[in-house]
Formats: C-alpha cells, structure tokens, sequence
C-alpha cells in the first residue's frame, strides 16, 4: 500500500464545495455592501450636521405637535 497524496484539482471539485465556496464568496460581498452602506451613512450625517446654520436650531421652534390618540380594535 502506498500512500498517496490525494489532492482535488479544479476539475475534481464536487458540487458541494462549489456550493461552499459561492455561498462563502456571497456572504463576502453582503458583508462589505453592509459595511459601505453604514460608513456612507455615518460620512453624509457628519457632513450634514457641519452643514447647519443658525437657524436649524429654531426650525421647529414654534410648531405644535399633537399627539395622535386613538381607540385600537
């Protein structure tokens, strides 16, 4: 008996592990999409909170808000 080293080329790959790695490359890319969404997120409220004036601070000084009240069925 000799002892060969069993070694799978990409011709060789079963299905199972093509499955694998497709799933593993997508999670991946879900990832780093997930990741770029938030960062944009963070970058565009910073830029918008450097971006107020004076008067942002007063916007909703003088409206009234009234709570909407309700029966549930």
């Amino acid at each position: 008996m000799s002892i060969e080293s069993e070694s799978i080329t990409p011709a060789e790959e079963t299905p199972e592990s093509t499955t694998l790695h497709v799933i593993g490359w997508f999670s991946v890319g879900m990832a780093v999409a997930a990741l770029g969404i938030y960062v944009g997120r963070e970058i565009r409220s910073r830029y918008k909170f450097k971006r107020r004036t004076p008067y942002d601070f007063y916007a909703n000084a003088g409206e009234k808000h009234v709570g909407e009240f309700g029966l549930g069925i």
